[in-house]
């Protein structure tokens, strides 16, 4: 095995999931050149680990003949095998396209044709149930016999996104990244006024530095942060989102506070505590044994519904009070714990 291709998941969380499973297809073929097909920030988030030689970004929707020529562009790179990590026909198309000798994925979406290795989904009495992502990535690379080291995941951040970070956020007390965001949808965000009131008693009762954490397409949750917060929250991106700037903060932190959204498995990748509010997604996706802090979720009647837009009263996350994550944080902050 010489050539390797490894089409990668778009979520950030899942991207940063699919770590271990690569590092362990670098560990079975250790001569293989391994290239990373996805997209820009996709690629930016793996940028860096030393197993994974190329990378190659691709738009994240690409009109039918944009693929033929995607495809060309790959093939050299993807000769002797392609794993495909999405779930999606499109993602399979691709690998077919490209011609690899061997092109292993999980067997969904009737794209099983395209394929000539795959694996049945995890279920159970004979439905498809959720594992955790790095879980169900590992056991896709299994077939090739590649096995999990343990490590968990892992991601890279360069020195000088470091210390630009800590530039723009230096002072004292702890340093606390505060992500109200969530790419999924408004389901899954806790309400941004209550993560303005965490970050000024944090500010208050412990001196903590508050950093605000937000992406493209949140901007209105910035600015709602800023409005309403009586303290100034830190930006340690000036308003210029990159993964590179991210992955380099999350390393910094001393606490995470967040949605179920990627940044929380950054910070697990940078075994940094984090506290995550969850709501209407379903635990067993995102919840792995490399996590260190605490998951606060209360369990209703109509949940995990996995929906984007809550149809109802949003009771699964506006349950979760202020006085619960302060608490929290405080406990974690005076009894730090990294996973070595």
């Amino acid at each position: 095995m010489k050539r390797v291709a490894v089409f990668l998941p778009n979520w950030l969380g899942d991207v940063v999931m699919s770590t271990p499973a690569i590092r362990a297809l670098h560990r079975k073929f250790p001569d293989a050149r391994i290239t990373a097909v996805g997209t820009a920030a996709a690629c930016d988030t793996v940028q860096g680990l030393p197993y994974i030689h190329n990378l190659v970004p691709i738009p994240h929707r690409a009109g039918f003949w944009q693929l033929f020529r995607i495809a060309r562009r790959i093939r050299p790179d993807a000769q002797d095998l392609s794993v495909v990590f999405p779930h999606s026909f499109r993602a399979a198309w691709l690998a077919f396209l490209t011609h690899s000798k061997r092109r292993l994925g999980y067997d969904r979406n009737e794209r099983a044709a395209l394929l000539t290795d795959t694996l049945s989904p995890h279920r159970e009495n004979g439905k498809i149930v959720p594992i955790y992502m790095a879980q169900e990535y590992l056991a896709l690379v299994g077939v090739l016999g590649c096995e999990d080291d343990g490590a968990g995941l892992e991601l890279y951040a360069d020195k000088e996104s470091i210390e630009l970070v800590r530039e723009r956020t230096a002072g004292t007390g702890p340093l606390v990244g505060i992500a109200p965001g969530a790419a999924f949808g408004p389901s899954k965000q806790w309400p941004t006024e209550r993560y303005a009131a965490v970050a000024d008693r944090l500010h208050d009762e412990i001196g903590a530095r508050c950093v605000l954490m937000t992406g493209p397409g949140e901007e209105q949750v910035q600015q709602t942060m800023i409005q309403t917060a009586r303290h100034k929250l830190l930006l340690y991106d000036e308003d210029k989102p990159s993964i590179r700037l991210l992955k380099a903060l999350v390393s910094q932190l001393d606490l995470l506070i967040c949605n179920d959204s990627g940044p929380r498995h950054v910070a697990v990748a940078f075994r940094v505590p984090v506290i995550c509010i969850m709501g209407p997604t379903s635990p067993a996706y995102s919840e792995g044994p490399y996590e260190v802090g605490k998951r606060l979720r209360i369990d209703v009647d109509c949940g995990p519904c996995q929906k984007p837009v809550c149809p109802t009263d949003h009771r699964c996350m506006t349950g979760i009070s202020v006085d619960e994550v302060v608490t929290t944080a405080k406990e974690l902050l005076e009894n730090p714990k990294r996973k070595s």
